[in-house]
């Protein structure tokens, strides 16, 4: 009974600490995943036995739901925040940043697992896959402000949108993995790849998307349009944020889409319906606290995956592959599909360098190894653990000081519409 109040009490600190945390990496400079992810490493060392011990290898399900959750949520979160309304021009650096960036992360990625780490061809491209999205979750530092606020860098506006948008697209080439290792000796039959390029890749985005933007504008309707002619239906509640989460991710999923391109495109076109209106403040702030309460939580839990042991299989060759993949593979692949665009040389560098990892990769990863047997589970969980542990600290000490560099040597131009 001690045991329980005193996790009661780590819990409420963790919650309160975490409602002065945007202000102290504003004035520190370091991030909040840092002391949340420091603080889980001290807790599990002092006590051991007073937290669940945090064992993705026989706890998957359990990491799969926890992930899953703070991604929907950070993603809703993310899409509300989004003030530039969608076009190809408006949106050509985050779109050339999914369709150009990711895919050539994954495919080195992937490369480099088989050639350098001597995976198996589906274990290769799942660690690829896997590391492949920036992460909606710890990425807040370098992610636009709240709703309606007009002068934005391209930098925050590219990095908020590509982590909006691949956590899904990146969904396809996960199930190309698990369809390889499902497969005798990693052959696969002509059938079964065009299989999986039309309902894995194609159907299921182009679904996906249909569905958050018809929930998207049945509840805009509901909240602007209905809400004004009857004023007793009105709602200012934050938590319909949540509600609207929850909702379009359980269809997509009972439907066979991607649960994660719904979400994002539901709060894109819940955010556009009326874009003016001062309620998307709500809806935000409500996601926003709810996302940094999970996170927190979940920072924690990974501080004690790292005391217990995730790391042990960690080999000098993953090492080099962590750093090779945070610090040569994405930046160029980042630089390479900003080429020949008209944004400025230094908000390149800064978006190629911002590849944030996070919950996203761990969901993936527990995803997979729930679908289809790999052989190096192990490995692959030391792998992606090590890569977020050096993205939390290298992008989590950069993050403010180079946004406030931009943000002081950038022109500010105003926020397309």
């Amino acid at each position: 009974m001690n045991e329980y109040f005193l996790l009661l009490s780590l819990v409420g600190l963790a919650a309160f600490g975490m409602a002065w945390m945007p202000a102290i990496s504003r004035i520190t400079g370091i991030s909040y995943s840092i002391i949340y992810l420091a603080a889980g490493v001290i807790i599990y060392l002092l006590f051991p036995n007073l937290l669940p011990k945090p064992d993705v290898m026989t706890n998957g399900q359990l990491t799969i739901r926890l992930t899953e959750l703070v991604v929907i949520v950070a993603l809703m979160g993310t899409g509300i925040k989004i003030d530039r309304s969608f076009s190809l021009k408006n949106w050509s650096s985050p779109l050339r940043l999914i369709f150009v960036a990711m895919i050539i992360c994954i495919a080195f990625a992937a490369l480099l697992g088989y050639t350098l780490l001597s995976l198996n061809i589906g274990s290769a491209l799942l660690l690829g896959a896997a590391l492949a999205p920036t992460d909606p979750v710890l990425a807040s530092d370098v992610q636009v402000g709240p709703p309606n606020e007009r002068i934005k860098s391209e930098t925050r506006f590219s990095l908020t949108a590509e982590a909006g948008l691949n956590d899904g697209m990146a969904f396809p080439f996960t199930w190309l993995a698990i369809l390889f290792a499902v497969s005798r000796l990693g052959d696969i039959e002509q059938g079964n790849l065009l299989s999986w390029f039309g309902y894995h890749l194609i159907y299921k985005i182009i679904a996906a998307i249909a569905v958050g933007y018809i929930f998207g504008r049945v509840v805009g309707y509901l909240v602007f349009k209905v809400s004004a002619k009857f004023p007793a239906l009105k709602t200012r509640d934050g938590f319909l944020a949540i509600s609207l989460t929850l909702m379009v991710y359980g269809v997509s999923e009972l439907l066979h889409v991607y649960g994660f391109v719904a979400v994002f495109i539901s709060s894109i076109t819940l955010r556009h319906f009326d874009k003016k209106h001062d309620y998307h403040d709500e809806l935000h702030s409500f996601a926003d606290q709810t996302e940094r309460l999970l996170v927190a939580m979940l920072l924690i839990l990974f501080g004690g995956a790292l005391v217990g042991g995730i790391l042990a299989p960690l080999t000098w060759q993953m090492c080099l592959f962590t750093f090779i993949f945070l610090f040569l593979i994405r930046p160029g692949a980042a630089l390479l599909s900003l080429a020949g665009s008209d944004v400025h040389v230094k908000e390149k560098l800064a978006i190629s360098f911002f590849g944030i990892r996070g919950m996203g990769s761990v969901f993936y990863l527990a995803f997979a190894f729930q679908e289809a047997f790999f052989g190096n589970e192990e490995e692959l969980w030391a792998i992606v653990a090590f890569t977020i542990l050096i993205s939390v600290l290298i992008h989590g000490m950069t993050a403010t000081p180079v946004m406030n560099y931009l943000k002081r040597e950038i022109p500010k131009e105003k926020e397309p519409d």
